[in-house]
């Protein structure tokens, strides 16, 4: 498992990584990937990672999928 949470981690981190993709491959919710970093990332780090990740269209699918439609016309 532990495996699974190093592998989840670098994902998470990764800007061009959505929540989905995550869930996709690990079968796991966005709520359950803030909960891994958090138990697993230094307080700091995780406080940058949530500032980097909250409202980033690149993290959800159907926002970045939408909005480059719209910037596309």
């Amino acid at each position: 498992m532990s495996e699974n949470i190093d592998s989840i981690i670098k994902l998470a981190w990764h800007d061009k990584s959505s929540f989905e993709k995550i869930h996709r491959l690990y079968g796991i919710s966005e709520k359950e990937v803030i909960l891994i970093m958090r138990k697993n990332l230094k307080p700091n780090s995780f406080k940058n990672w949530r500032k980097r990740v909250s409202g980033r269209k690149s993290k959800h699918e159907k926002k970045s999928k939408f909005l480059d439609k719209i910037n596309s016309k």
